[in-house]
């Protein structure tokens, strides 16, 4: 059973925080950025779950 690719979490707001080091529009570091294109979908799920994490942190910790 193969798993499907989850699309991109980008937004086209691609700045890269100097505090965070993480994209201003994804959330995303630039490791997890520059691995996206060729992960495979489980890395790529891992990667979300990472991401929706770290919002999390960032909306409670505003």
């Amino acid at each position: 059973m193969s798993e499907t690719h989850p699309p991109s979490p980008c937004t086209g707001v691609c700045e890269i925080d100097r505090v965070t080091a993480t994209c201003r529009g994804c959330h995303r570091t630039l490791d997890e950025i520059t691995a996206w294109f060729t992960a495979s979908p489980a890395r790529k799920h891992a990667i979300l779950r990472a991401l929706a994490v770290r919002q999390s942190v960032s909306v409670t910790s505003t």
